[in-house]
Protein backbone atom coordinates (compact mmCIF):
# COMPACT_ATOMS: atom_id res chain seq x y z
CA UNK A 1 0.00 0.00 0.00
CA UNK A 2 1.51 3.44 -0.64
CA UNK A 3 1.45 6.38 1.81
CA UNK A 4 -0.08 9.12 0.23
CA UNK A 5 1.89 11.41 2.48
CA UNK A 6 5.02 13.67 1.44
CA UNK A 7 8.39 11.85 1.81
CA UNK A 8 9.72 15.83 3.80
CA UNK A 9 6.73 17.30 5.17
CA UNK A 10 9.22 20.46 5.29
CA UNK A 11 9.17 21.22 1.43
CA UNK A 12 5.23 21.51 1.61
CA UNK A 13 5.16 25.10 1.99
CA UNK A 14 8.30 26.22 -0.50
CA UNK A 15 7.97 27.26 -4.00
CA UNK A 16 10.42 25.85 -6.29
CA UNK A 17 11.13 27.32 -10.18
CA UNK A 18 12.18 25.11 -12.68
CA UNK A 19 14.01 27.06 -15.63
CA UNK A 20 14.73 24.27 -18.18
CA UNK A 21 13.87 24.61 -22.20
CA UNK A 22 12.95 20.76 -22.49
CA UNK A 23 9.76 20.06 -21.67
CA UNK A 24 10.39 16.43 -20.40
CA UNK A 25 13.28 17.36 -17.92
CA UNK A 26 10.68 20.07 -16.48
CA UNK A 27 7.81 17.01 -16.12
CA UNK A 28 10.92 14.89 -14.61
CA UNK A 29 11.63 17.13 -11.96
CA UNK A 30 8.35 18.24 -11.09
CA UNK A 31 7.40 14.61 -10.53
CA UNK A 32 10.30 14.39 -8.34
CA UNK A 33 9.60 17.60 -6.39
CA UNK A 34 5.94 16.44 -6.15
CA UNK A 35 7.16 12.99 -4.95
CA UNK A 36 9.38 14.81 -2.09
CA UNK A 37 6.20 16.82 -0.96
CA UNK A 38 7.04 20.53 -2.75
CA UNK A 39 3.40 21.65 -3.52
CA UNK A 40 3.95 24.91 -5.31
CA UNK A 41 6.14 24.13 -8.33
CA UNK A 42 6.65 26.91 -11.16
CA UNK A 43 8.05 26.24 -14.84
CA UNK A 44 9.77 28.36 -17.28
CA UNK A 45 11.00 27.21 -20.56
CA UNK A 46 13.67 29.68 -20.88
CA UNK A 47 16.27 31.73 -18.82
CA UNK A 48 14.48 35.40 -19.60
CA UNK A 49 11.21 33.51 -18.54
CA UNK A 50 12.64 32.24 -15.54
CA UNK A 51 13.62 36.14 -14.87
CA UNK A 52 10.20 37.22 -14.77
CA UNK A 53 8.97 34.43 -12.65
CA UNK A 54 11.52 35.39 -10.38
CA UNK A 55 10.34 38.64 -9.88
CA UNK A 56 6.49 38.10 -10.03
CA UNK A 57 6.53 34.43 -7.94
CA UNK A 58 8.96 34.74 -5.77
CA UNK A 59 10.07 31.38 -5.67
CA UNK A 60 12.22 29.83 -1.91
CA UNK A 61 14.43 27.85 -5.13
CA UNK A 62 15.23 28.20 -8.61
CA UNK A 63 16.38 24.93 -10.48
CA UNK A 64 18.18 26.11 -13.45
CA UNK A 65 19.61 23.83 -16.80
CA UNK A 66 23.01 24.67 -17.72
CA UNK A 67 22.26 24.31 -21.44
CA UNK A 68 19.16 26.77 -22.88
CA UNK A 69 19.29 28.94 -25.67
CA UNK A 70 19.42 32.57 -25.25
CA UNK A 71 20.13 33.01 -22.19
CA UNK A 72 21.66 29.99 -20.93
CA UNK A 73 22.21 29.08 -17.00
CA UNK A 74 25.54 30.59 -16.26
CA UNK A 75 24.41 34.01 -17.99
CA UNK A 76 20.85 33.69 -15.63
CA UNK A 77 22.15 33.01 -12.85
CA UNK A 78 24.53 35.72 -13.41
CA UNK A 79 21.90 38.28 -13.90
CA UNK A 80 19.77 36.61 -10.41
CA UNK A 81 22.68 37.65 -8.61
CA UNK A 82 23.10 41.29 -9.53
CA UNK A 83 21.94 42.88 -6.55
CA UNK A 84 22.35 46.45 -7.37
CA UNK A 85 19.59 45.17 -10.57
CA UNK A 86 17.59 42.58 -9.96
CA UNK A 87 14.91 42.27 -7.20
CA UNK A 88 15.58 38.93 -5.73
CA UNK A 89 19.43 38.22 -6.04
CA UNK A 90 19.61 35.85 -2.78
CA UNK A 91 17.03 33.29 -3.99
CA UNK A 92 18.88 29.79 -3.78
CA UNK A 93 19.87 28.39 -7.15
CA UNK A 94 20.26 24.81 -8.15
CA UNK A 95 22.41 24.27 -11.58
CA UNK A 96 21.42 21.25 -13.17
CA UNK A 97 23.15 19.91 -15.78
CA UNK A 98 24.24 16.34 -17.95
CA UNK A 99 27.85 18.38 -17.24
CA UNK A 100 30.18 17.15 -14.86
CA UNK A 101 33.64 18.60 -16.17
CA UNK A 102 35.28 20.00 -12.89
CA UNK A 103 35.35 23.72 -15.05
CA UNK A 104 31.65 24.16 -15.53
CA UNK A 105 30.85 22.91 -11.48
CA UNK A 106 33.65 25.43 -10.82
CA UNK A 107 32.07 27.99 -13.18
CA UNK A 108 28.87 27.48 -11.86
CA UNK A 109 30.38 27.84 -8.48
CA UNK A 110 31.86 31.16 -10.00
CA UNK A 111 28.94 32.61 -11.04
CA UNK A 112 27.13 32.02 -7.48
CA UNK A 113 25.04 28.94 -7.49
CA UNK A 114 24.11 27.25 -4.14
CA UNK A 115 24.63 23.50 -5.08
CA UNK A 116 25.22 21.70 -8.35
CA UNK A 117 23.12 18.23 -9.61
CA UNK A 118 23.91 15.97 -12.28
CA UNK A 119 21.62 14.72 -14.76
CA UNK A 120 20.01 11.89 -14.40
CA UNK A 121 18.72 13.48 -11.21
CA UNK A 122 17.47 11.16 -8.31
CA UNK A 123 14.75 11.94 -5.52
CA UNK A 124 17.43 11.28 -3.21
CA UNK A 125 20.40 13.69 -4.55
CA UNK A 126 17.04 16.65 -5.03
CA UNK A 127 16.04 16.35 -1.54
CA UNK A 128 19.88 16.64 -0.14
CA UNK A 129 20.62 19.44 -2.56
CA UNK A 130 16.92 21.11 -1.84
CA UNK A 131 17.64 20.33 2.11
CA UNK A 132 21.38 22.43 1.43
CA UNK A 133 19.98 25.25 0.58
CA UNK A 134 16.98 26.07 2.70
CA UNK A 135 19.40 26.35 5.54
CA UNK A 136 20.47 29.56 5.96
CA UNK A 137 23.78 30.58 4.30
CA UNK A 138 25.33 33.78 4.12
CA UNK A 139 26.04 35.83 0.93
CA UNK A 140 29.00 37.94 0.31
CA UNK A 141 30.04 40.22 -2.10
CA UNK A 142 33.61 40.16 -3.65
CA UNK A 143 34.51 41.87 -6.54
CA UNK A 144 32.07 41.10 -9.37
CA UNK A 145 30.54 37.82 -7.31
CA UNK A 146 27.60 37.97 -5.12
CA UNK A 147 26.38 34.45 -3.85
CA UNK A 148 26.34 31.89 -1.03
CA UNK A 149 29.66 32.27 1.00
CA UNK A 150 32.54 29.37 -0.31
CA UNK A 151 32.45 26.53 1.81
CA UNK A 152 36.04 26.59 1.65
CA UNK A 153 36.35 30.49 2.37
CA UNK A 154 39.75 30.00 4.19
CA UNK A 155 41.26 28.65 0.72
CA UNK A 156 39.49 31.62 -1.67
CA UNK A 157 39.79 34.30 0.54
CA UNK A 158 43.43 36.09 1.46
CA UNK A 159 43.24 38.82 4.44
CA UNK A 160 42.85 42.25 2.53
CA UNK A 161 39.97 40.82 0.53
CA UNK A 162 37.03 43.35 0.27
CA UNK A 163 34.77 40.99 1.49
CA UNK A 164 30.63 42.07 2.30
CA UNK A 165 29.17 39.30 4.40
CA UNK A 166 25.19 40.29 4.09
CA UNK A 167 22.71 38.08 6.46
Amino acid sequence: MLDDKPQFPEFATIKVLVVDDEHYMRKVVRTLLMSLGVRTIYEAPDGVTGLEMIRTMTPHVVIVDWQMPGLAGPGFVRMVRSPDTFPYPDVPIIMLTGHSERSRVIEAMECGVHEFLLKPVSSKALADRLHAVLKPRKLVRRGDYYGPEPRKAGQMLKPGDNVVILN
